[in-house]
């Protein structure tokens, strides 16, 4: 008998799964005698498999043989069992994993071979609404945590033969099913080749969700708190993305779906900017580039402006706020740090707390906390409208994965307005730029394709043109590199 093999005598293969499995008390294994006085026993994992399809496709089918009728491992598989997926498995690892995925294992005495059986029966969350990425128009499915149902969502949105899957299993420990979604010809296969090879390096014990996989895929070289993969739990944007020539990656156990290469500007569209009316959707993306800038730079402009260059401010306006700020003792950056900072403790108080009181104390807290603190002349009011029409902005944000660094960076803005006002803003952001263009995803510019800029390739970029005036088989990764 082989290390990894099995032996001959079932009753010596049933105590060392049993073993293996540290004796379980989900592991099952159920004796029968067939026909002929062969001893078998099939092996599963409770709740693993669908016990109504292990009785009437499996259990129902094996004895309902006549004893003339020859039994061997061949016979079964090909005359007998009537499930869909049925393999040869010759490992105790290889059957180990089957039983993880959701099979269950037919052994006979005798025999050192056995049969795996595709029977996968826990329960799967359906499918409904996005939660992270609802549009007003549009397809309303999402994905789910089962891989084999998102793999699917995306078939039926893709009917083209060019479609291609590899599946992979990461984690030493876990074995998570992991699929990599492209579209051949479009690809690049380079990429494909490296992205793969990358993940069949991966030797992490465990992967539990995408993040495990996109920090161990990101550039190593790159210092960065930007995404360079896009996640998301919308079908449509993945078919999009793939017919575009980009690489999808599944992770078994997640409703999120990585998309790589993944652009800045990519962070900033939506998926209903394609189900609108393109004067109406260009409108919107300007709206969201607004409020991107408001969102990282108004706190540190107010600061900018009421600390070090009040002469920049209309007399009637600098009065105004000069009359508010009376009696306030903090100056206008703690007052900034300290109400950007409680925001943020309500922001996570309400995604953490029940759906049914969270959004209301959030709000109640918000507009309690805000007035209060105008009240006992802690800030100004014109702090308050800052500080809200930010937060504010940083949720027209499509992606939450983009909106996470601008806050971060904001903190860091506010910081250069104090210490040297409007000097130290301009410098961030000349940081803030240079650093976005020296970043790459998948080897494609971050800013593709405005930077480096192609006026041919504009068609999707900033804004959306019609589709009567998009280019013929132009895709966004092809305008890009």
């Amino acid at each position: 008998m082989k290390e990894d093999g099995f032996s001959p005598l079932l009753h010596a293969n049933i105590e060392r799964m049993k073993l293996m499995l540290g004796y379980s008390s989900d592991f099952i294994v159920r004796e029968l005698i067939l026909p002929g006085n062969k001893k078998t026993a099939i092996f599963y994992l409770d709740g693993m498999v669908d016990k109504k399809e292990l009785q009437d496709s499996v259990i129902s089918a094996l004895l309902d043989r006549t004893p003339e009728e020859p039994v061997t491992l061949q016979e079964l598989k090909d005359h007998v069992l009537d499930a869909g997926e049925v393999c040869v498995t010759r490992t105790l690892e290889a059957a180990l994993e089957q039983l993880f995925s959701g099979s269950l294992f037919i052994m006979m005495d005798g025999v050192v071979d056995g049969l795996s059986i595709a029977l996968p029966g826990w329960n799967d969350r359906a499918i409904t609404e996005s939660k992270t990425q609802s549009v007003v128009r549009g397809p309303q499915d999402s994905f789910t945590e089962t891989l084999r149902t998102n793999t699917t969502l995306v078939r039926r949105r893709i009917k083209d033969t060019r479609i291609r899957i590899v599946s992979l299993k990461v984690g030493k420990m876990t074995k998570t099913d992991v699929a990599v979604m492209y579209m051949d010809t479009l690809a690049d296969e380079k990429q494909v080749r490296r992205l793969i090879g990358r993940l069949q390096a991966c030797k992490q014990d465990r992967v539990l969700e995408g993040e495990y996989l996109e920090e161990f895929l990101h550039e190593k070289k790159q210092l960065t708190i930007f995404p360079t993969m896009y996640n998301t739990d919308r079908p449509d944007t993945i078919a999009a993305g793939i017919m575009e020539g980009k690489i999808a990656i599944f992770v078994d156990g997640t409703p999120f779906v990585m998309l790589t290469p993944a652009l800045f500007v990519d962070f900033i569209q939506s998926a209903e900017d394609y189900y609108q009316r393109p004067l109406y959707s260009n409108l919107i993306r300007l709206l969201r580039y607004v409020a991107l800038a408001i969102c990282l730079l108004a706190p540190s402009v107010y600061i900018a402006l009421t600390t070090f260059h009040q002469d920049m401010l209309p007399t009637q306006l600098l009065l105004s706020l000069a009359t508010q700020r009376e009696g306030v003792p903090l100056p206008a950056f703690i007052e900034a740090m300290l109400m950007e900072g409680t925001f943020e403790i309500l922001r996570e108080a309400g995604i953490r707390m029940p759906r049914t009181i969270g959004q209301a104390v959030s709000i109640v807290g918000t507009i309690v906390i805000g007035q209060a603190a105008v009240e006992a002349s802690i800030v100004s009011a014109a702090m308050v409208i800052i500080v809200s029409i930010t937060a504010i902005s940083s949720f027209v944000i499509p992606a939450y994965a983009m909106s996470i660094p601008i806050r971060i960076i904001r903190f860091a803005f506010m910081v250069l307005s104090a210490s040297f006002g409007v000097y130290g803003l301009t410098i961030g952001i000349i940081v803030l730029v240079v650093h976005l263009c020296h970043l790459r995803s998948a080897g494609i510019p971050y800013l593709s394709p405005s930077a480096p800029f192609h006026a041919s390739q504009q068609s999707d970029a900033i804004f959306r043109m019609p589709y009567w005036k998009s280019t013929k088989g132009q895709t966004k990764q092809g305008r890009s590199s």
